[in-house]
């Protein structure tokens, strides 16, 4: 007890000498440094020079240690202002020591990284944003959107923003970690192993490049880490199921076994399910998903988890698909998929814009979020909300959305907790859970959902005007449900 309350108080003693400080130079003393301001937060702007006071109560550490952490934390961030004075906000870029792999068109391959000295924790996140299968496609990829082929025009800085942002209230759990972004410009869903030839034109070194970074930020303090995460959205979230064991395999192959590798992937978990209208296989939008995938592992020379490889052996294009890989990953992954995912909509050509949708498009999209949550229901960690979008955790809306009365940042929180208690022998901790789906049909039937705005007013739309746009016919799902229409109205209202 005694030790409890000398921590305590060291911690309490070197937060007022930091205030005193900050206190110090916000008052004009000696050698003001200048201050960076930080980017415009949500409900800080009357914040100024006031000072707050929290008291600690140390009668609260001897019977919950928690609550007095929380009390520290209030503590901390009510010297926020302080500390950003010192903090730079922004991800640096460094290319890669190993020259030989690179991105698509031979320039060096990279990462940006936020280092922050004292923690342990590490968040690796993979860039999304389709891919090629074809000389022909990736020529064309490469004259449209030569940012996700190359290097020569990124810059020198990136800030961070969801959960790779260094503002603790728009990242509540993940805001101090070692950040490391890095960009995607390998067209191959990080699977690619293969240098650039003349038949293919390009190099596919995805999987590479994740190994390189690893390897390079050992040296910049990743091998004293106790937490690696690496995370990712779209296909950067695929690209954490295919490679996620493979940088714990290569961490522990270097001895680095302390170090315990997680799994976040965003937006990654496709289906491989037949389309809406069938077209020809001419780009990524238009092919079905398994088409392309198979054309594209052997252009890329892909690589996929060794031990999925043996279980679909000869047809490896199976494990790009998250329900057909994920029983083969070893490390620990939190799933985070929208169950009406835009993406998976437009490579099955269901398209959603123009005029309101027709009856079979409708009960398609209806069925894509039956299928999806079959495919989630064996996932122990994930979060999956009824809503029409993609991608999430960059998004600085990602702590607003919620299922069942839960956020993202709380879900992953509480999977971060029952992982620890899990190596530590604990019981799991109570009213934290970690497997959360929406139970409701439609898309945007979550009121928590992101904000949809009519393509042609840019006018907000609410969960019924967006429904009635869609083509949404009230009186007969009404009477399809047996139930009274203004009944279901007020159930779409209230997201029931």
């Amino acid at each position: 007890m005694i030790s409890i309350r000398m921590i305590s108080s060291v911690l309490l003693l070197m937060l007022m000498q930091s205030g005193a400080q900050c206190a110090r130079r916000f008052r004009g003393g000696r050698n003001p440094q200048p201050r960076r301001a930080p980017p415009p937060p949500t409900y800080r702007a009357d914040r100024g020079d006031t000072t707050e006071s929290f008291p600690l109560d140390f009668t609260a550490v001897e019977e919950n240690m928690d609550n007095f952490m929380t009390q520290v934390k209030n503590l901390a961030q009510s010297l926020y202002p302080c500390s950003a004075q010192k903090l730079d906000y922004d991800m640096k870029l460094n290319f890669l020591g190993n020259t030989s792999v690179t991105c698509n068109d031979g320039s060096a391959a990279g990462y940006y990284l936020k280092e922050s000295r004292g923690s342990r924790r590490w968040l690796i996140f993979l860039e999304g944003g389709w891919y090629c299968f074809n000389k022909e496609n990736c020529d064309s990829r490469y004259e449209t959107m030569q940012r996700l082929m190359s290097s020569s025009k990124w810059p020198q800085t990136k800030t961070g923003t969801g959960i790779l942002s260094p503002l603790p209230e728009e990242n509540p759990h993940w805001w101090n970690a070692n950040m490391v972004f890095i960009p995607y410009c390998s067209s191959d869903v990080w699977s690619g192993a293969t240098a650039k030839t003349e038949q293919s034109g390009y190099a596919f070194m995805g999987s590479l490049i994740i190994q390189e970074v690893v390897k390079d930020l050992l040296n910049r303090g990743l091998d004293n880490a106790k937490v690696l995460l690496l995370a990712g959205s779209s296909a950067g979230g695929t690209g954490v199921l295919l490679n996620v064991d493979r940088v714990a395999e290569l961490l522990e192959g270097l001895g680095h076994t302390g170090i315990q590798v997680r799994g976040l992937s965003d937006s990654g978990w496709f289906l491989d399910n037949k389309q809406y209208h069938c077209t020809d296989c001419v780009d990524t939008a238009s092919c079905s998903p398994t088409e392309t995938i198979k054309r594209g592992i052997k252009y890329w020379g892909g690589v996929v988890p060794e031990r999925c490889r043996q279980t679909h052996e000869g047809e490896e294009w199976n494990c790009f698909f998250g329900y057909r890989v994920f029983p083969s990953i070893k490390s620990p992954v939190f799933v985070v998929q929208w169950l009406f995912d835009e993406a998976q909509l437009t490579v099955d050509n269901v398209q959603l814009t123009g005029q309101p949708v027709q009856e079979g498009q409708w009960r398609y999209i209806q069925n894509l979020g039956i299928e999806l949550r079959n495919t989630l229901k064996d996932v122990p960690a994930m979060f999956a909300p009824a809503c029409l979008s993609h991608e999430v955790i960059t998004r600085n809306y990602w702590i607003d959305v919620q299922v069942k009365g839960t956020s993202l940042p709380r879900a992953l929180h509480c999977w971060d907790r029952s992982l620890h208690d899990n190596r530590n022998n604990k019981a799991p901790p109570k009213g934290c859970p970690v497997h959360l789906i929406d139970s409701c049909p439609w898309p945007h039937c979550n009121p928590t959902c992101p904000t949809i705005r009519d393509q042609f007013t840019g006018q907000e739309m609410n969960v019924i005007q967006f429904l009635m746009h869609m083509g949404f016919d009230v009186q007969k799902m009404a009477q399809q449900q047996g139930m009274d229409p203004s009944k279901l109205l007020g159930m779409l209202s209230s997201g029931s």
